[in-house]
């Protein structure tokens, strides 16, 4: 679509305002414009030597950033909130920013020497996310800053739904490399808020998959991941985060020993030798504390967010913002691309896979997945990927992969493999033209380095060259989202969670849902027969985490093995049970994997959550309980009016007599119904809502 965005920048100079000018672009973006917007950026003062504060607000005058910049002191920042009545409340007090680097001096006075500011008011489509049509509005102001010894430029966008700080370093001094050996910032609170914390960052400890602690601010060990859920209110909720870190050091967080009641940010360091708990995958190096960057000039580093909600529900609901941060998609035609649910066959055998790719073929599944021991022992640096080489601890075989390629493209069925990262740091460039003459249609990258900028920009570099041979991708174990798959949307999922194969509770899903979910999609592998679902919850809440945890690619039944396929009897991959008939499957056959619109219905983190998603005129229903029984009031509001549905209502039952004891129940409702559901401690329920015809 051809389009004109209209540009009205105001640009701040000594002494002078400037200047209007029109465009013509082609983009993707639609309804897309560009508006003057010069309430948003408050300017007091505009001398050369007024180093007054600059604010930025959203669009909707609610979020606001301030910046300082005063002589003898570091840039600071405050962010702020008008509440109701039109209050602007400092949610953020004075915080600091500091960036140590070798080649460049960013301490020291600067004087600000061009403020320019532009207001977007967009959106963009997807196939890919929990919204087809993705508000991205926003006011972004750009301050340039200069002192003996540097110069450099602030990005500070202001969004509905939050706000965000990035900075450029421009071509100077004739220099190519700058080294940087931090960036650090302290974000000051008024009060020791509880925070919702993984656990501290440890040589064999994993964070990413860690389980999460509500602790006061003042506890933060080293290490906690992004996002940082904040409870600043009941009617306020504010989470850190990270998007757009492509080829940069990590941030996280941890408790400001030299300032009481405030968070510090600062960069992971270079991983000195990658060694790795052959189990958990945990790196078990140690990490330089210098040299954490190494930038080619100019450069512009991630941004820094702040999101902002009335709710849990409300920042869910409004996570798009960490994608908008990010480029547009660079895959002009994304056709090949495509989400949908995974089998991972479990008896690595020729006679296994064949019935998993029959079963995928009748359940509306789209990809049978084959994980590790397919190329040998995967945590050996000798593995080969390149061979099909049966580890004998996972498999006898034998194991026919060609035989099974060939049987599912006859059944339309895509193939995905796993590698560790062991071959594919050796092996890649060579693996993924060998697969792709295989058949394979995408790969599980597993155990991957993270966190050092080496690791961040080799990942991402993966990620890119997948794309060129057609490969949709999944990276597992330590690895967080920060919005990379709006720009690469073949990147489907991750996971960088403490999913079903770790036998978390459904109290411990509840705090995900609203802490890790604000990143993006989670890889949470559904588990369904395995006996660990009673340790976890329920079945119906097994079901319902197909709506309330976002995954392109939804892996299902992930212990258990299709009808037909040879006995699991060595226990490597836990109680591994044959998938049965229950009615209740119907369920996962028809749950979609991608969104056209996405609302949360209720949200207490740890205690209760239901999500209810549309997809075409289809609603599905999700919702998992803690530890405490309840009843659930499902308002139907936000259906469409004048418009009955036809809903079927999955619930735990212990009277009905099925290994499963789900209860189905069929309904009727419209946007005027409100049904109440009785939920046990650790249960469940899902509904499938389908308009009636006239």
């Amino acid at each position: 679509m051809k389009f004109f965005i209209q540009v009205q920048t105001l640009v701040w100079q000594p002494m002078a305002f400037s200047v209007t000018r029109k465009l013509s672009s082609t983009a993707k973006a639609i309804n897309s414009s560009v508006l003057v917007f010069a309430l948003g950026v408050l300017l007091f003062g505009c001398g050369q030597n007024n180093q007054s504060p600059i604010l930025v607000s959203s669009p909707d005058g609610k979020n606001v950033f301030e910046l300082s910049v005063e002589k003898g002191k570091d840039l600071s920042f405050e962010i702020k909130r008008k509440i109701d009545g039109g209050e602007l409340k400092t949610l953020i007090q004075t915080s600091s920013f500091k960036l140590k680097a070798n080649e460049l001096d960013f301490s020291g006075d600067f004087e600000i020497t061009d403020v320019s500011s532009t207001a977007v008011s967009s959106e963009w489509n997807t196939r890919f996310g929990e919204l087809s049509t993705v508000p991205d509005n926003y006011q972004e102001t750009r301050v340039s800053l200069q002192n003996s010894g540097a110069k450099w430029t602030l990005l500070i966008r202001a969004y509905n739904e939050g706000l965000a700080f990035a900075y450029e370093i421009p071509s100077q001094n004739g220099l190519k490399p700058l080294t940087i050996d931090d960036e650090i910032i302290s974000y000051q609170f008024d009060q020791d808020y509880a925070v919702w914390s993984t656990p501290e960052r440890k040589r064999g400890r994993l964070t990413a998959q860690g389980e999460y602690q509500k602790i006061p601010l003042s506890e933060i060990k080293i290490g906690a991941e992004r996002p940082l859920l904040i409870e600043y209110a009941d009617d306020l909720k504010i989470a850190l985060a990270e998007a757009r870190l492509v080829d940069y050091a990590r941030l996280s967080y941890q408790a400001d020993p030299e300032a009481p009641l405030s968070i510090l940010s600062s960069l992971d360091g270079k991983l000195q030798k990658a060694k790795q708990d052959t189990i958990t995958g945990a790196l078990k190096s140690e990490r330089s504390q210098v040299a954490k960057v190494k930038m080619n000039l100019p450069f512009q580093s991630p941004w820094r967010v702040i999101m902002i909600g009335e709710s849990y529900g409300d920042l869910l609901e409004k996570n798009y913002l960490i994608q908008n941060l990010n480029d547009p998609s660079a895959i002009e035609d994304d056709a090949w691309i495509q989400p949908g649910k995974v089998l991972r066959e479990t008896t690595l055998t020729t006679e296994g896979g064949l019935r998993a790719v029959d079963f995928v073929a009748a359940h509306n599944m789209q990809y049978v997945h084959f994980d590790a021991g397919w190329y040998g022992n995967e945590m050996k640096n000798s593995s080969d990927a390149t061979t099909i080489t049966l580890d004998p601890k996972r498999s006898k075989g034998p194991f026919d992969l060609e035989k099974i390629t060939a049987y599912a493209k006859e059944k339309r069925v895509k193939m995905m493999l796993y590698v560790n990262r062991r071959a594919l740091e050796k092996q890649l460039d060579e693996l993924l033209p060998l697969f792709k003459s295989w058949g394979i249609a995408g790969i599980k990258y597993g155990f991957v380095r993270v966190g050092d900028q080496d690791a961040t920009a080799w990942l991402h570099e993966a990620v890119r060259k997948a794309a060129e041979y057609e490969m949709v991708i999944d990276i597992h174990d330590e690895y967080r989202p920060s919005g990379y798959s709006r720009t690469y949307p073949h990147f489907l999922t991750q996971e960088g969670i403490a999913g079903d194969e770790t036998s978390v509770s459904n109290e411990h899903t509840l705090i995900t849902m609203f802490t890790r979910m604000l990143a993006g999609a989670a890889d949470n592998t559904v588990c369904y027969y395995n006996q660990r679902v009673e340790k976890m919850g329920s079945h119906a809440s097994q079901l319902a985490k197909t709506v309330c945890l976002f995954s392109p690619l939804q892996f299902l039944y992930w212990y258990d093995r299709a009808p037909a396929a040879p006995e699991k009897l060595d226990g490597l991959w836990g109680d591994t049970q044959t998938i049965g008939n229950e009615p209740e499957l119907a369920f996962f056959d028809q749950v979609p994997t991608t969104w056209d619109e996405t609302k949360v219905l209720e949200a207490e983190i740890a205690q209760i959550g239901v999500i209810a998603r549309r997809k075409g005129k289809s609603w599905f229903i999700g919702g998992i309980n803690g530890k405490d029984p309840r009843t659930v009031n499902v308002d139907f509001s936000f259906l469409q009016t004048v418009q009955k549905y036809t809903a079927k209502l999955y619930t735990d039952n212990e009277q009905i007599k099925t290994r499963t004891r789900v209860e189905i129940q069929e309904l009727e409702v419209d946007n005027e119904s409100k049904l109440k559901i009785e939920l046990l401690s650790n249960n469940g329920f899902a509904m499938h809502l389908v308009p009636i015809s006239e």
